[in-house]
């Protein structure tokens, strides 16, 4: 990663942040960004880790952010940073996907795209930042989910660390409010969440919803026990003990 000396824009400057993991694709957008006086490019990154960190760091107004990168690709980055920034997705997605940006009100530039187009976008992020008003990227994400899961890893951030764990290695996941916490590795790993949308996107042959919560990795099941009428408890192969409800046991009563 490359960027100025200083960690702020100018008074009165859009600070901007390229997100591409081809440098000639991020070349071609510092080019022509040059041609727009009141943007500053705070700093350029070749990943989505590097994105991570640079917009804790810097605090750009505005993302260019690339969606097909190694490693993290785009709709991870904006999981791991919130969602709620002015964002110009740059882009070779199909047909299908673009539709889905329009749905969602979301600028994109379409790789090769012209001056005027930019310009055009600009225009657009200029609007939403001077009315402070960042897309809602939530449902967007959601939908670049749906179209990818079951989730193979879940993606949390600690400040400017990011922490990838495998799902296999999850051990159960428990509710604490607007949070989750993942037991893994003998660790707890926190992240802003419902469970309810966590368990639509894990695997359903291998995560049940023992109760209102708790998820449970069945591979790690050990045994189910009777305690009082009606009352189960799940143990888990390293002795830990989850409560079972009445549901949590239809579920997952074909699986014993």
């Amino acid at each position: 990663m490359n960027h100025p000396n200083h960690e702020t824009p100018s008074q009165g400057k859009i600070g901007v942040l390229l997100v591409d993991d081809e440098e000639p694709a991020r070349s071609i957008l510092r080019q022509q960004l040059s041609a727009h006086e009141d943007v500053e490019i705070l700093g350029e990154c070749a990943n989505g880790f590097e994105a991570v960190k640079s917009v804790a760091e810097l605090g750009p107004d505005l993302l260019f952010l690339d969606i097909q990168m190694p490693k993290l690709d785009g709709f991870e980055v904006l999981d791991l940073i919130g969602r709620q920034m002015a964002v110009i997705f740059v882009t070779a997605y199909d047909e299908f996907a673009l539709r889905a940006f329009d749905v969602h009100a979301v600028d994109y530039l379409l790789k090769p795209f012209s001056p005027e187009r930019l310009a055009d976008a600009l225009a657009r992020a200029r609007k939403r930042i001077g009315a402070g008003d960042e897309a809602a990227l939530d449902n967007l994400v959601a939908f670049s989910r749906e179209r990818n899961k079951p989730l193979e890893r879940i993606l949390i951030r600690m400040g400017t660390r990011v922490h990838v764990l495998p799902a296999a290695n999850i051990d159960y996941v428990e509710a604490q409010d607007d949070y989750v916490s993942f037991r893994c590795g003998g660790k707890n790993y926190l992240k802003q969440q419902r469970l309810n949308e966590l368990e639509r996107l894990l695997d359903p042959a291998r995560f049940i919803r023992v109760h209102r919560s708790y998820i449970v990795n069945v591979e790690r099941l050990a045994r189910l026990e009777l305690r009082a009428k009606h009352s189960r408890v799940a143990i888990l192969a390293d002795g830990t003990e989850l409560p079972v409800s009445r549901a949590g046991y239809t579920r997952l009563k074909p699986l014993l």
